[in-house]
């Protein structure tokens, strides 16, 4: 298959993904440029926050037309990511790629198994507490950094399992958590930046930008037990896949 139609195929997937499930977009944007468009590791983690950004941005007021964002909780998520993003992406560059491989796979089923069993906690179960939000915010923000994904794969668990938000609104609030943090990573990035190979990049950002307004409309259609069951069902399928592909 030639690699445009792939590029656009999978930046299909990835808006898709982001734009009716909140996240979930750079574990799947990473993975289809390395292993689908041949880019390296290092310039691929830079271009799926470009491309989780920009997706994340276009959607988000989308769901907030529908009353599905939390600006204050969302915001103080926001805020306490952005110094550990900013301090994760000046790690990311000194790490193997090995150990970045790795820590997509176990990050990714980890955030899968919390999404099928939450422990009992039901949406909507209990209000969203500061000081949980401030915690979970910071701890994301430097995952967002390392792995050079938006975090929106464990925004959304956390905002469902610990902060207690229904599905629906923790899918659109994480577009705001996901856009400030990837920004925040991004500024750190600039070094590897300039070796992004554009003519992948781009037809593979407009497809995605363009699969996210798809995807909102599936969401406010969409049930948010089905969408929890899809998010936790693509993040096992792309951790079985890398830990699969590290192995061989």
């Amino acid at each position: 298959m030639p690699v445009l139609i792939l590029a656009l195929v999978a930046g299909a997937v990835v808006g898709l993904a982001l734009g009716a499930l909140g996240g979930g977009g750079g574990m799947l944007a990473v993975p289809s440029l390395v292993y689908l468009l041949g880019v390296p590791l290092s310039a691929a983690t830079t271009a799926g926050l470009v491309v989780v950004a920009l997706t994340a941005i276009t959607a988000l007021p989308l769901h907030a037309r529908d009353g599905r964002v939390r600006w204050r909780t969302g915001l103080l998520f926001a805020m306490a990511g952005i110094p550990t993003a900013l301090a994760g992406g000046a790690v990311a560059g000194r790490l193997p790629g090995d150990i970045l491989t790795g820590g997509f796979a176990v990050i990714a089923a980890a955030a899968a198994l919390r999404m099928l069993f939450p422990g009992g906690t039901r949406d909507g179960a209990r209000p969203p507490r500061p000081a949980r939000a401030v915690a979970s915010g910071a701890g994301l923000g430097a995952i967002t950094g390392v792995l050079g994904v938006g975090g929106g794969f464990l925004v959304v668990p956390a905002l469902t399992s610990v902060l207690g938000l229904p599905m629906r609104d923790a899918s659109g609030t994480s577009l705001l958590v996901i856009s400030a943090n990837s920004l925040a990573a991004l500024a750190t990035r600039t070094s590897t930046s300039g070796g992004l190979d554009w003519t992948l990049l781009a037809p593979f950002t407009a497809a995605a930008l363009l699969g996210a307004w798809e995807g909102s409309r599936l969401a406010a259609r969409t049930s948010g037990l089905v969408l929890r069951r899809i998010f936790a069902a693509v993040l096992l399928a792309v951790a079985s896949f890398m830990i699969v592909a590290a192995l061989i």
